[in-house]
């Protein structure tokens, strides 16, 4: 039994155990951190209407941030492992463009008067978020010619998440009256994330968890190279795909209810692995947890820093994942290797 639980699966385990205590301090914190500051959640009880902000905004937000954050770790480490590349991210096959260009159009043809405000945020936005980012990688797989080639893949989706930038920005720049309730979507917001959209993420993550999990040993395979992975029997070019499918379900689903949030899903992975070296199956829960610390914990910073306003979480998210990486950058080309 002691040689099973080796040191590199003791530091796993006592990281996942650390990250869900963390993730347990954090939804308690959230739920207690508002507009009006720090309220402890034993003082809310006795307040009905207090209880009521707990129990319908502050609670889905809470967990929802748990939930976006934990989809994209998850979106980020099958990204890496499917590229062989550290710096891929979630929105790499063009994801973030598509469900930009979905909203803008959708704004742009429902208008922005209150009675369609109220309509789109309900159901058209969220809906209109998760087809464009479907469409966008479909439309990256097609431009590929399907998934057995990584690199044109990968070109791929640079191209198409530039081309549909360009078209967002075309249809901004012609109904410019959208631009502010645009700006929310695309630099994150987690404030109108309620039970349902909480609901949809568990359901996603779960079934996406499982369903990376099962194919982890083809990402182990592909870090071995791809002619290794094929004389292991792997079927890639079916792997690929569920894998891609896996990755654009989880980013899809996050993106449509949180709007873009950078830097979470590419450096989810990278605190895992600076923590300790394992398998994929093992990393990817790992990052799906460290994902959701990591939102979470920035959707918290972004409520309460300069409370009775709110930062926006995405730039937030954006600012320390870049100093996290600007120092990761450092730190590597100090020791002469790469990232």
């Amino acid at each position: 039994m002691s040689q099973a639980f080796t040191h590199p699966h003791r530091k796993a385990f006592w990281l996942a155990l650390g990250l869900a205590v963390t993730s347990a301090a954090l939804l308690l914190l959230g739920v207690s951190v508002g507009s009006t500051g720090f309220d402890s959640v034993l003082d809310l009880q006795r307040d009905p209407q207090a209880l009521l902000i707990v129990s319908e905004i502050r609670l889905p937000r809470t967990l929802g941030a748990w939930l976006a954050g934990a989809l994209l770790g998850l979106a980020g480490a099958v990204a890496q492992g499917l590229f062989r590349n550290p710096l891929a991210d979630p929105y790499l096959l063009g994801s973030a463009s598509g469900a930009s260009l979905g909203v803008a159009l959708a704004m742009a043809l429902f208008g922005i008067s209150p009675l369609a405000t109220h309509w789109l945020a309900r159901i058209g936005l969220t809906g209109a978020a998760f087809v464009g980012a479907v469409l966008a990688v479909l439309l990256t797989l097609l431009l590929a010619k399907g998934v057995q080639h990584t690199l044109r893949l990968l070109l791929a989706g640079v191209i198409v998440g530039v081309v549909l930038g360009a078209i967002t920005s075309l249809v901004l720049l012609l109904t410019p009256e959208i631009m502010q309730a645009m700006q929310s979507f695309m630099l994150g917001n987690t404030g109108l994330v309620g039970w349902t959209a909480c609901a949809i993420m568990a359901a996603v993550f779960a079934a996406a968890m499982l369903a990376a999990w099962m194919m982890s040993h083809a990402l182990d395979g592909l870090a071995l190279g791809e002619a290794t992975a094929q004389s292991l029997g792997l079927p890639l070019p079916q792997m690929r795909a569920a894998l891609v499918a896996v990755l654009a379900l989880a980013t899809g689903t996050a993106v449509a209810q949180t709007g873009l949030i950078a830097f979470v899903g590419l450096a989810a992975p990278h605190l895992v692995r600076s923590v300790v070296k394992t398998t994929h199956g093992r990393l990817i829960a790992l990052a799906s947890l460290m994902g959701a610390v990591l939102l979470t914990a920035a959707d918290i910073l972004a409520r309460g820093l300069v409370a009775p306003q709110e930062l926006p979480v995405g730039v937030l998210t954006a600012v320390l994942g870049g100093t996290y990486l600007l120092w990761l950058m450092h730190r590597h080309t100090g020791r002469g290797s790469g990232l």
